[in-house]
């Protein structure tokens, strides 16, 4: 990993998450796909809107128990 991409975790959670949202797009719908899609993006879309609050943390120690809520 190079410096130019040790510090855009956002910008990359970011990204994936309007990837996962295209992926969705392209999905066939059945009841199944619809539930497991449902289901992608709840949990795709999550970790970049969980680690922005967690850059506003108030300490290093609030930023750690933001971080450990989202495991």
């Amino acid at each position: 990993m190079n410096n130019d991409t040790k510090f855009d975790l956002e910008e990359r959670l970011i990204t994936f998450a309007a990837n996962i949202l295209k992926i969705r797009q392209s999905i066939v719908e059945s009841m199944g796909s619809i539930h497991l899609s449902n289901q992608l993006i709840r949990s795709g879309t999550s970790p970049s809107l969980n680690y922005g609050e967690a850059q506003a943390a108030e300490s290093r120690k609030d930023f750690i128990h933001k971080i450990q809520i989202v495991l």
